[in-house]
């Protein structure tokens, strides 16, 4: 079934946009006590529509719905929680072109990546549409002789709150709020304002697989809603994507609280290139990964490519290769590889960076290092960008540059590598490109990263647990233990009552 009344379009100008809501429960609203955003395509940097804001009081209200749907829905069988999560996957299969097209219009994610999306939630739902039913405790024994005996049993948390970032909006719903409802907790979601139009169409098909009233509530806002769903006592667990800055503000509000989070964070990715990879397989991986699909706005992405001496050189000339072969601009062209990065203070603050690194003489812009021009210029373009002899102290081999920019480094051994690559706060994903099996398992364990993928691009794969440490965060998402985030076990003891000792 459609939804929506987007137009068979190759131009992000002619699309036509959902009007947005302000999701608590099954009520749509049109405003709210936030205020306004006025949302700007990044690609023509015009009004595409003006979108209502969640403030305090509508997180009030989306609190006191979910506490009145709390004790239903955790006592609602099993299966038909899987069967409602089933079905949520199903209109979002059913949907895969206008989610993408969504996608595209909020950020400008080009339609291939925005699919890919699609497909990561789907499976990421019926994931843990199956856990549903799969949930389970322990039998303990004591040990003692009186006949004391012990188990445990999992029970949801009651309400989280949801609170997602911009890039691949789509792909953290799945994650987190599948994941949330699958453990039998009621869920507050606040996406970010300036990506609004694919959590309006997630929003519309969750109701109509069948989420009671209260169960989810969806909510765009800014700092005033997110603040709000952080300290409200009633929110038992914060689950949140974004980057340090902010997420320090949400652990000292949650301090006061003694309230859990899981935070993921964001990372600064190492790539470790060695002779006996498959180079050319090796070269397009990297600018598929860091240059293309999502413009470099991903936080797993291999952005650090830390190459053998040996075939330093060769491997620059296939990155060079595969890069200047990538076409940028309107999402909605389907050979577009590279779209805009997300707004103008996101393109200005790239362009700092890399205006820092030339002045300082920390590396060789190899490829790009500007804005596009032509056609391009207005909107927030940047350039295909490869970052060659960096310094691996520099601000530019350090910080996420969350662009369209890859920065390659050059090691002799492996002491040198794993210490390149272990040289950041930053601790989330690492790769290595080898066909040294052994090789592999021996580094897998040196690098610091809550992953470590060998001879592929990032695989966050629904079964497997995902997140990072150090300044990348902590907690998981994905497999049991992305489940598991969302229970806590309750210890029941049982004695035989034979004295007052007993």
């Amino acid at each position: 079934m459609s939804h929506l009344t987007t137009k068979a379009t190759q131009s992000s100008a002619t699309a036509t946009v959902p009007q947005v809501h302000l999701h608590i429960g099954h009520e749509r609203r049109t405003s709210g006590s936030g205020g306004t955003h006025e949302h700007l395509h990044p690609v023509k940097q015009v009004v595409q529509a003006t979108i209502p804001l969640a403030g305090a009081a509508e997180v009030e209200e989306a609190v006191r719905r979910a506490e009145a749907a709390r004790e239903s829905w955790r006592r609602t069988a099993p299966e038909v929680r899987r069967d409602i999560l089933n079905r949520i996957a199903d209109l979002m299969h059913a949907n895969r072109a206008e989610l993408a097209q969504m996608t595209a219009l909020d950020g400008g994610t080009p339609l291939f990546a925005g699919e890919r999306g699609v497909d990561y939630a789907v499976a990421w739902c019926r994931y843990y549409a199956g856990w549903c039913d799969k949930t389970s405790g322990e039998l303990l024994s004591t040990f003692d002789t009186r006949g004391e005996f012990s188990y445990t049993m999992p029970e949801p948390i009651g309400i989280v709150g949801i609170i997602i970032t911009w890039n691949g909006p789509l792909i953290s719903l799945g994650m987190k709020v599948c994941a949330a409802l699958a453990a039998g907790n009621c869920v507050i979601v606040k996406p970010a304002e300036i990506t609004p139009f694919a959590p309006e169409l997630f929003a519309r098909l969750c109701t109509e697989a069948g989420i009671p009233d209260g169960v989810l509530s969806i909510i765009p806002g800014t700092g005033e809603a997110g603040e709000a769903i952080v300290r409200h006592k009633k929110i038992r667990k914060i689950s949140f994507t974004g980057g340090p800055i902010t997420a320090r503000r949400i652990l000292e509000a949650c301090a006061q609280e003694i309230k859990p989070t899981v935070m993921e964070l964001g990372g600064k990715s190492a790539s470790l290139v060695f002779p006996d990879c498959d180079l050319q397989a090796a070269a397009e991986r990297a600018a598929f990964w860091t240059v293309g699909c999502l413009s470099g706005q991903g936080c797993a992405l291999p952005t650090r490519q830390i190459v053998h001496a040996d075939i330093y050189d060769e491997f620059v000339a296939k990155l060079k290769a595969v890069i200047e072969g990538f076409k940028v601009g309107d999402p909605f062209e389907p050979e577009v590889m590279v779209g805009p990065v997300i707004n103008k203070a996101s393109a200005d603050r790239i362009m700092g960076m890399f205006e820092r690194a030339k002045r300082d003489g920390a590396a060789t812009f190899l490829l790009g290092g500007g804005r596009c021009s032509g056609a391009l210029s207005g909107g927030n373009f940047i350039e295909p960008t490869l970052i060659v002899d960096a310094d691996p102290d520099h601000e530019i081999s350090q910080v996420e540059i969350f662009g369209p920019a890859i920065v390659v480094l050059k090691f002799h051994d492996e002491d040198e590598a794993v210490r390149i690559a272990n040289n950041s706060e930053y601790g989330l994903a690492a790769y290595i490109q080898s066909n040294d099996i052994q090789r592999v398992h021996r580094l897998a364990e040196r690098l610091e990263a809550g992953g470590v993928y060998a001879n592929g691009g990032i695989q966050i794969n629904a079964h497997t647990p995902f997140g990072g440490i150090g300044i990348s965060g902590f907690g998981k998402e994905g497999g049991k233990a992305g489940i598991d985030e969302f229970l806590h076990y309750k210890t029941v003891t049982v004695g035989v009552g034979t004295g007052v000792f007993s």
